[in-house]
C-alpha cells in the first residue's frame, strides 16, 4: 500500500519525514512545472478502519479530547518518549505526551508537516500477551 500526501511545503515535509523521522528514501522524481515527489520506505503497512466511537475512544485515551482529523498516521517506534522529543525539536507540535494506553502501548500524538496528525506508539507487551488481554480479538 502507498499513501500519497500533498504537501504545500514539500521541502519541510520531506525534511521531517525523511530526515527527522528517519524514513529511508526509496525514490525521488521531478517533472515539468516544478513537480516533485519522494517515496519514503515506511515499513509494512496496515489499514486500520475504525468506527466513529473507536476514533473518539482513541482520541480520549491518547489526548483526552477529540482532535484527530479523518486520517491519522501511526508509526511504531522503539522509544516513544525519545522519538517524540526528536520530532518536536524538528518542528512537530506535541498534541499529547507519551501516555500508556489500556491496550498497553505508549502513545504520543503530534501535529506534523503536510497537515497530518501522527501517533507514535511503542508496544509494551508482545503480540502473544496482547492477544490474551480483554477486548482483543478479531471480528472474523
Amino acid at each position: 500500500m502507498r499513501l500519497v500526501v500533498e504537501a504545500e511545503d514539500y521541502d519541510a515535509a520531506v525534511a521531517f519525514f525523511r530526515d527527522a523521522l528517519g524514513l529511508p528514501e526509496q525514490a525521488a522524481y521531478s517533472g515539468a512545472g516544478q513537480a516533485r515527489v519522494v517515496i519514503l520506505e515506511a515499513g509494512r503497512a496496515t489499514l486500520e478502519i475504525a468506527n466513529p466511537a473507536q476514533k473518539r475512544m482513541i482520541d480520549d485515551v491518547e489526548v483526552g479530547r477529540q482532535v484527530a482529523p479523518r486520517l491519522r498516521l501511526a508509526f511504531e517506534v522503539d522509544d516513544t518518549a525519545a522519538v517524540t522529543g526528536r520530532l518536536v525539536a524538528a518542528g512537530a507540535t506535541e498534541v499529547a505526551p507519551p501516555t500508556v494506553t489500556p491496550w498497553h502501548s505508549l502513545n504520543s500524538r503530534l501535529d506534523v508537516p503536510a497537515g497530518l496528525q501522527l501517533t507514535l506508539f511503542q508496544e509494551l507487551r508482545d503480540r502473544d500477551e496482547r492477544s490474551t488481554a480483554d477486548g482483543f480479538g478479531t471480528d472474523g
